[in-house]
């Protein structure tokens, strides 16, 4: 793209073009379709179970931060036309690529696994089916939907589910009462005491800043063919899929379990997902169950099919190969993806706590995929760089997934070092911790100094 044209096309929303941009949307919602999956549903109702309206405070800001963390990841891809990974060889080099792939993998691959669990537990729990072959035959349905393209049937069955659900928390609303001072107080920042707090709170931002879909989007708008002349539409996307809709979907599910289920007994580690399905009851009563199991089902199927994707793509692009299935090699990543998320169904634990694991995993990944971002967006990459305001909310997001990642590897994994896990999210914290400080004094000499390390 010339640098003419970028900065011509570089325009806000337009007034008038509404119905135009709600026919056209896209790619922010296939990143809407992931954050809004299961992990997140968990992570929420965790969050209102154990702890009340405390933790308010981080729903709201995460549907906020997720959507300042997708425009950022918008603006870098429709300013290069480019996927993420190539962007970052091409100007911070091979080692920074790999360690962004390496980044996003990593998370990526762990949530495949355990929404795989989740997906085939709930599935095991509807039809009496064991676990384990329900997760051979999901992981065989998504490497043959995702080659084929035939997989689009089961996903609009999921969407359709996790919908109802959602419409069934948004209709609660009305039924289960919400005690307006205790939410109030819950809008105060801070992270309850112990272990559980910490866990929950990244669990909850995970869902919505995470290294997966700061990445992905790139990939989406070249599938769709967006350039900076639809500036305007991409902007509009991110606003309604992860300001509006994902922020109604986190703050329903939030609310109606905080007034529903929280009592001194609940414990994160323990709650289940028949458990967790007890919020809807003062709405659709013994059905409750089934209702909440077949909308987790639905968003753990609408999930999977996102979140396969993103390993492919980074890989794909770092090796130069295509990113769509046209290229025999792409469609072999995609189709080994897939395959290998079937070992999910074989892992042991509890599916629900395990969700709000993973994604306060992920978010240990996140800050140093927003660094890079925010220096890409202010370096020769881009024709126009980051206007103050942008940049300002970078910052600010950048700030608070690096809090909330660092108090959940104080609390959850320095305490615990010499396991093999908690060391190894500790040594991978610190290794993203130092290169994210590291490119952090790279701009500031770039720019203080005028000169390039």
């Amino acid at each position: 793209m010339s640098t003419d044209t970028g900065r011509n096309d570089v325009t806000a929303v337009t007034e008038g073009n509404w119905g135009a941009y709600l026919s056209e949307m896209g790619p922010s919602w296939v990143a809407g379709a992931v954050a809004a999956g299961p992990a997140t549903m968990a992570s929420v109702v965790t969050a209102g179970a154990t702890f009340g309206y405390a933790l308010l405070w981080v729903v709201v800001l995460s549907a906020v931060l997720g959507a300042v963390a997708q425009y950022l990841a918008m603006r870098l891809g429709l300013l290069t036309e480019s996927g993420i990974v190539a962007v970052v060889e091409r100007h911070l080099g091979e080692g920074w690529a790999w360690l962004l792939v390496a980044d996003t993998v990593l998370a990526a691959g762990l949530a495949q696994l355990v929404i795989m669990k989740g997906l085939a537990d709930v599935s095991s729990a509807v039809t009496g089916v064991d676990a384990r072959v329900w997760g051979v035959l999901w992981a065989v349905v998504l490497a043959a939907g995702l080659a084929g393209r035939g997989y689009r049937f089961v996903e609009l069955l999921a969407k359709l589910l996790v919908s109802a659900v959602v419409l069934a928390f948004l209709a609660s609303l009305f039924v289960v009462p919400v005690d307006p001072g205790s939410a109030a107080a819950g809008l105060v920042p801070r992270v309850p005491a112990g272990v559980d707090g910490a866990l929950v709170a990244a669990g909850v931002l995970g869902g919505a800043v995470h290294v997966t879909l700061i990445t992905m989007h790139s990939y989406t708008m070249r599938a769709r063919e967006w350039t900076g002349r639809e500036y305007g539409l991409a902007t509009f996307d991110v606003g309604a899929s992860m300001l509006v809709a994902f922020g109604a979907y986190s703050l329903a599910i939030f609310l109606v379990a905080a007034g529903v289920l929280h009592s001194p007994e609940v414990e994160a580690g323990g709650l289940t997902a028949v458990a967790a399905a007890q919020a809807l009851g003062p709405l659709v009563g013994p059905n409750a169950k089934w209702l909440f199991l077949l909308g987790l089902w639905g968003a753990a199927v609408s999930t999977l099919g996102g979140n396969t994707v993103v390993p492919p793509y980074l890989l794909a692009d770092k090796l130069g190969w295509g990113t769509d299935v046209s290229d025999a090699r792409y469609r072999a990543l995609l189709v080994a993806v897939a395959l290998l998320s079937g070992v999910g169904a074989f892992l042991g634990g509890a599916f629900f706590p395990l969700l709000v694991l993973v994604l306060a995993f992920g978010l240990v990944g996140t800050p140093f995929a927003i660094a890079v971002v925010l220096y890409l967006l202010n370096s020769e990459a881009v024709p126009e760089p980051n206007s103050l305001s942008a940049n300002l909310g970078g910052v600010v997001l950048l700030g608070v997934a690096a809090v909330l990642a660092g108090n959940f590897v104080r609390t959850r994994a320095l305490p615990e070092l010499g396991d093999p896990l908690p060391t190894f999210v500790a040594a991978f914290a610190a290794a993203l911790g130092v290169a994210t400080l590291v490119l952090v004094g790279r701009y500031a000499r770039e720019t203080l100094g005028g000169e390039a390390v």
